[in-house]
């Protein structure tokens, strides 16, 4: 009976008597009715079911870090151990809803691709050269968008990495073309966003990227690089830095924003009449501009006080 109303010429149709018509529905019409009902009840259940692992994650992750806060210790782990709390449950929200509308995308497909079958199925078509003609255009299409296929997949491989997330400022190496450093304001399965310093917005597809350097993940460090006399003592402009430091890791303002106290390291170099003091600090991610900026100028001032002079100027036409 389906194959002959598959097959139903228009010279035939005269021949179709409402009997006909009542077999079919109820046989395989109703056989494709329940086939279709499954299929979207399926997909309404496996999609509840993974926004509810979704949400259980997160939820998961954010009741760890609060009670990892009351308690004082730290959170995270790995290159997230020093990560502001609320930006890491930020990430790690964004980074499993975006697995998750992979996750439901791909089993809806799965669900309408089975059900398309079993409906093909009942109305008696022959599905062998449906299968071949879709490999055929499968192979087609993989070759034609081989670079889109590429993007979808290193899309998913950076974000199960977390290799960097919405509000990064990274440095990105590309395949083709000069590098790109910016702001990261929106990463999907295909392309990434980022915003550099001059404003513009830079659509990148994932499969470009040969190489991200991350400044905002775990941490970061500060460098001053000080320049005083030769002829002026060591130790006491050491001692002097060291001081002016000390004040720093203590002022509150400013302590919150560290993560080891300030290391003095002694003489970087030594050049004609110019010896260097190198001084680091270990930052939270990108407060480690902030913090040099700050120890300059409470080393400036604290050199000036003690009589320390800096290195003498060059003399005029010299090269």
């Amino acid at each position: 009976m389906p194959v002959r109303l598959v097959r139903l010429s228009l010279a035939d149709s005269a021949a179709l008597t409402w009997s006909d018509v009542t077999d079919w529905l109820l046989g395989p019409g109703v056989k494709i009715l329940l086939v279709i009902v499954i299929a979207v009840a399926l997909k309404w259940m496996v999609n509840r079911l993974v926004r509810g692992l979704s949400k259980a994650a997160i939820d998961s992750r954010l009741t760890r870090f609060v009670a990892v806060g009351a308690s004082g210790a730290s959170g995270a782990s790995g290159q997230h151990a020093q990560e502001d709390p609320q930006a890491y449950v930020e990430r790690h929200a964004h980074r499993v809803r975006t697995t998750s509308t992979m996750v439901r995308s791909a089993l809806t497909i799965l669900i309408g691709a089975i059900a398309v079958v079993t409906v093909l199925d009942i109305l008696g078509i022959p599905l062998g050269p449906l299968i071949a003609s879709a490999g055929i255009g499968g192979v087609a299409l993989g070759i034609g968008a081989q670079s889109l296929v590429k993007d979808y997949l290193s899309g998913v491989v950076m974000i199960m990495e977390d290799q960097y997330g919405v509000g990064d400022v990274v440095e990105a190496g590309l395949a083709t073309g000069p590098s790109v450093v910016g702001t990261v304001e929106d990463v999907s399965l295909r392309v990434t966003r980022i915003r550099d310093a001059n404003g513009v917005a830079w659509y990148v597809p994932n499969g470009q990227f040969v190489r991200v350097g991350n400044t905002t993940q775990g941490w970061s460090v500060a460098i001053v690089d000080t320049p005083i006399a030769y002829t002026e003592n060591t130790e006491t402009a050491l001692s002097v830095i060291r001081g002016a430091v000390d004040a720093l890791d203590h002022d509150p303002a400013w302590s919150d924003k560290l993560i080891e106290a300030p290391q003095v390291i002694g003489i970087e170099s030594v050049g004609g009449a110019t010896l260097t003091i190198r001084t680091t600090c270990k930052c939270l991610p990108q407060q480690n501009f902030p913090v040099q900026r700050e120890l300059r100028e409470r080393i400036k001032i604290a050199l000036d006080k003690a009589g320390i002079e800096g290195p003498p100027p060059m003399p005029f036409g010299r090269p």
